[in-house]
């Protein structure tokens, strides 16, 4: 949450907060401010035990971080015993390993041979205003 907070920026609250509180105020808040934190956690740690006591005991290995998105499809498509979405099937479906390897045949680049000559064509001599097939001055 406050991983962007530089060292600076911190000394720099340290310090407004002396300014601002003067430093004979500034233990007390600190203290008072530190007592809520606690307050707090015991709070949500008790309303989480609450709820996995109410969910029952098939819930009693449940984790809060799970309903998270990013976990839940990491969990699903990463791993577990279970599967019942059938995501296994389809990470397993979709092997790029192979399809990477060398198992793959190759296609080499050729490049024309510019030293053999083509072989002469006999054609037909043009009629006035016709354009040879080829027309390399077209633009």
């Amino acid at each position: 949450m406050f991983s962007d907070i530089g060292p600076l920026e911190v000394v720099a609250l340290a310090v407004m907060a002396i300014v601002i509180f003067g430093p004979d105020k500034l233990p007390k808040l600190i203290q008072d401010t530190m007592g809520f934190i606690r307050k707090v956690r015991s709070f949500a740690d008790s309303a989480k035990d609450d709820i996995r006591s109410e969910l029952g005991p098939e819930f009693q290995d449940f984790e809060f971080t799970d309903l998270h998105p990013k976990t839940f499809v990491r969990k699903q498509l990463m791993g577990g015993n279970e599967d019942p979405l059938g995501f296994k099937e389809l990470k397993d479906g979709l092997d790029f390993k192979s399809a990477l390897n060398d198992e793959a045949p190759r296609r080499v680049a050729t490049t024309p041979d510019l030293t053999k000559s083509a072989p002469a064509e006999t054609s037909a001599p043009l009629a006035a205003g016709e354009r040879p097939p080829f027309d390399l001055d077209a633009t």
